[in-house]
């Protein structure tokens, strides 16, 4: 049964139901039918009998000469449906008979037989004495005499009417089974039809074709229209999946080649300034010095690139695990990064406002780790005051907007084009060089990371020639 096809089963389990249910109705009509004639052939005996058993006699009426008039005996007879009528004495022997001129004597029941019949009314099956049918008996106790009155009729005419009723229906019902089958067969066939389209479009995805949809196959509120719907979800998810998949493949990829790139240089460095000191090539000790101060300052900056990395690491892992949350003012913050850009240049312009440079500095408590928040701070000074020229103005805006705490850095340097400000947040991905290749690209990606560990965000505005506005957001406490 598993190796047929959904069509085949379904069919089979169809056709099994309509024969089923076939042979049910016909039997269930052919003893409706059966029990119509018993209870007719039933009453008709019974009236005869009542009839005759209510006829006052000292013993049973002289039928012995009742067979030379055939003429006026089998009509009365058939005018009662009864063809049969018959007396017995107390002890069950026959007393007299008559029967129809048209039926043989060996085909009548056999004398014993009678003698089964109750005396209550009730009718009752008898074989015919040569076994070629059946007869069907009431029996009634007669008024003046002990004896008994029966009347019998053969059931010839209802069985053969019943048996031709269940050859009828059993023709029939092959007959209409043969023909819903075949028009089950063309409509499964119709019905299905949406299922192997579905099939092909899965085969097509199969083969690598994640674009491919279910095409509507019927009204959304039918079982196949829901099924497409969610097989075109399920879809669409899948083809998000992949692609966010082979997007971050492909960031790994530039991550590893990155670091990989970003290691190699100081370690080249203190490798070379090592093979110097080896090979005697550094007779003087001022130049012992000055390799040395070489590989302190690129195993510096090796530590940081490392320290750096592993802070993303965990932060990508497990961000809140990384944070000492109290209750802080970004005000503080906002008030160092001043002291900070003056003290990295102290020609540079840095003003103090509320956000968006309207009015004084406000009020934005938070609820925060302060050494990782400060951290985000000195990344976006840093930012500012190594990508943008000595004396460039920058303006550090503090305060609450729509119920958040924000901290702004803007400066007024040459801004970034749309392609650099969607990327400026990548790890390793340098928008702007004023700082000589010292700078590995990671302190904007450690400064959302962070602030999104917060539960908060950092965000840029900038355009060419205009600027950059880099946002810190964050959850205000009360």
């Amino acid at each position: 049964m598993k190796r047929l096809s959904l069509r085949a089963r379904l069919l089979l389990l169809t056709a099994g139901l309509l024969l089923a249910g076939l042979a049910l109705i016909g039997a269930v009509v052919s003893d409706h039918v059966e029990r119509y004639q018993l209870d007719r052939l039933d009453g008709q005996l019974r009236s005869l009998t009542e009839l005759i058993s209510r006829v006052p006699a000292a013993g049973p009426p002289a039928l012995q000469n009742t067979s030379a008039r055939p003429e006026l005996l089998d009509p009365a007879l058939d005018l009662f449906g009864t063809p049969y009528l018959v007396y017995l004495n107390a002890d069950g022997s026959v007393a007299g008979g008559l029967h129809s001129s048209r039926l043989d004597a060996a085909a009548l029941p056999a004398p014993g037989a009678l003698r089964t019949i109750p005396a209550d009314g009730s009718a009752m099956d008898l074989p015919a004495a040569d076994g070629s049918g059946r007869w069907r008996a009431v029996a009634r106790p007669t008024v003046g005499w002990a004896g008994t009155v029966l009347a019998a009729a053969p059931r010839t005419e209802a069985d053969a009417t019943i048996a031709q009723l269940r050859s009828s229906s059993l023709i029939g019902g092959a007959v209409l089974l043969v023909l819903l089958t075949a028009v089950g067969w063309f409509a499964l066939g119709r019905g299905l039809r949406p299922l192997r389209r579905i099939e092909h479009t899965a085969a097509a995805i199969a083969e690598g074709d994640l674009t491919r949809r279910v095409p509507v196959l019927a009204s959304p509120g039918t079982e196949i229209g829901h099924l497409a719907a969610s097989l075109n979800t399920m879809l669409g998810q899948l083809e998000r999946a992949f692609a966010d998949r082979s997007a971050s493949e492909a960031r790994m990829r530039d991550f590893v080649s990155d670091v990989s790139h970003e290691l190699r240089t100081p370690l080249f460095g203190i490798k070379g300034s090592t093979e110097l000191y080896r090979m005697g090539a550094l007779p003087e000790r001022a130049d012992v010095d000055e390799v040395m101060r070489r590989i302190d300052r690129d195993a510096t900056r090796l530590t940081a690139l490392t320290e750096d990395l592993l802070l993303l690491a965990q932060l990508d892992e497990a961000p809140e695990g990384q944070l000492d949350r109290a209750p802080m003012d970004l005000r503080t913050l906002a008030g160092d990064a001043r002291h900070d850009l003056r003290t990295l240049d102290p020609s540079r312009p840095v003003e103090l406002t509320g956000p968006a440079g309207a009015g004084l500095p406000g009020p934005a408590p938070v609820h925060a780790d302060e050494a990782r928040l400060r951290q985000v701070v000195t990344n976006l000074v840093g930012n500012a005051a190594a990508h943008t020229p000595p004396g460039t103005p920058v303006r550090i805006g503090v305060g609450t907007v729509d119920g958040r705490a924000v901290l702004e850095v803007a400066d007024r340097g040459p801004g970034l084009s749309t392609t650099q400000a969607g990327r400026v947040f990548d790890r390793f991905y340098r928008a702007r060089t004023r700082s000589g290749g010292a700078d590995a690209g990671l302190g904007l990606a450690i400064a959302r990371s962070l602030a999104r560990a917060h539960g908060g965000d950092v965000e840029l505005e900038t355009a060419l020639g205009d600027g950059a506005c880099f946002r810190l957001t964050l959850s205000r406490s009360e």
